[in-house]
């Protein structure tokens, strides 16, 4: 290769994005090529900054998913691996459980069938009734019958962040903030900020952008990411009026999870998310990061999608615009407890991005994580929710599958 200049830099594996993926995929890495090296690029000058630092912070238990999904694979598993990991190395979780509940007789026979996924994922689950319900949540209410999960817990999702990095760092890992991906210069060359990357191996974790990039190594061909803004808001009363997460019964032909209460690891209350389409991939907030070719090509599809009613997605996005009014989402959470002081909502929450993959041919949300690759590069299309709890076990398996050292 010659010599390289202080703008050319080489390594075993370069990984593009510091988000949760990204930074396990470089510890499962190192678990298995403890001698290689290691570069992880991150276009923001933080951790964070995207969907692993603004999700919900909940370690789900992993009874959301047929028992035939990578999701459902990962999830308890993963769950279990953060739990632990988080008592070993003294980093703040709240082990409050969560009881799903139901409002009619349709959702009690879809509480049921959430029961039966979580009995062939092998994941601790008890159906209660109205009066067992008070023992777990005596504010929650619930038509007949709740779910309880002892393993749902909260965590800090940027504490555990942080933690990796500097563990990784110990480990010899390098990290390029502020350093975006730009394109492909070569086989195994891109360039990224300033440098010139030279690997062995690409591992795409970009998130928002995964198919874009995919793209440009001839992946993702199918799929294009349509991003979804989700919103919170705080109960800034003193009081603590909830204890326990509090979800209702979900859609399960789609892959959100309604509004619900999560408690933070502090014991803070906060009522969400939305799931509102969003414009751009970055459509966090106003005009802020807005851009024309990402808007065009997003506004395209979601009018194609709301035309067609593809998946529902007009009556979602019906749906999903009234919780921008205050208190329609305020009522949709109301419903599901006995008493709480509705005028103590009144802060909102740092909003978040869903980068959701969308199937172009079959004009369906892909409710999976998606992997594509070859020897060269690998690309990690599609980790949505509960992408934050699988990450551990759901890399490792990435690690095993699609990455071989030299």
């Amino acid at each position: 290769m010659g010599k390289i200049s202080s703008k050319e830099k080489s390594y075993d594996f370069v990984i593009i994005g510091a988000g949760i993926i990204g930074l396990t995929i470089a510890k499962n890495l190192k678990e298995k090529y403890p001698k290689s090296s290691i570069a992880i690029i991150e276009k923001e000058k933080q951790l964070g900054f995207h969907s692993s630092g603004r999700n919900s912070g909940v370690l789900h238990a992993g009874f959301y998913y047929t028992a035939d999904s990578l999701k459902a694979k990962f999830t308890k598993e993963g769950c279990l691996y953060w739990r632990n990991y988080c008592e070993k190395n003294n980093l703040r979780i709240n082990k409050c459980g969560k009881v799903v509940v139901c409002k009619d007789e349709k959702e009690l026979e879809t509480l049921y069938e959430l029961k039966k996924r979580g009995d062939l994922n092998k994941v601790p689950l008890e159906v209660i009734d109205e009066e067992e319900l008070k023992n777990y949540e005596p504010n929650a209410k619930t038509y007949k019958k709740a779910l309880w999960s002892p393993l749902t817990a909260t965590v800090d999702p940027k504490e555990i962040l942080l933690h990796l990095k500097i563990t990784l760092e110990k480990d010899g890992v390098s990290f390029f903030f502020d350093t975006e991906y730009k394109y492909r210069m070569d086989d195994n060359i891109i360039k990224a900020g300033d440098f010139s990357l030279h690997y062995k191996k690409l591992i795409n974790c970009a998130g928002l952008y995964a198919d874009d990039i995919a793209r440009d190594f001839g992946f993702s061909e199918n799929y294009i990411i349509i991003p979804f803004k989700g919103i919170y808001l705080e109960y800034t009363g003193n009081d603590k009026p909830v204890k326990t997460n509090i979800y209702p019964v979900p859609n399960i032909k789609n892959p959100f999870l309604g509004v619900h209460y999560t408690i933070k690891i502090d014991g803070t209350i906060k009522i969400g998310p939305t799931a509102i389409p969003a414009f751009w991939r970055e459509n966090y907030k106003g005009i802020s990061r807005f851009k024309l070719d990402e808007f065009l090509q997003i506004i395209t599809w979601e009018a194609i999608l709301f035309l067609t009613n593809a998946f529902g997605f007009r009556n979602l996005a019906f749906e999903e615009m009234k919780k921008y009014n205050k208190n329609y989402l305020i009522e949709q959470a109301v419903n599901m407890v006995e008493n709480i002081d509705k005028s103590k909502f009144n802060k909102w929450g740092k909003p978040g991005i869903r980068a959701q993959l969308l199937n172009m041919k079959t004009k369906e949300l892909v409710q999976d994580f998606v992997v594509e690759g070859d020897k060269n590069t690998v690309h990690i299309l599609n980790a949505v929710s509960p992408a934050f709890t699988a990450s551990y076990p759901f890399t490792k398996w990435v690690v095993q599958n699609y990455i071989k050292e030299g």
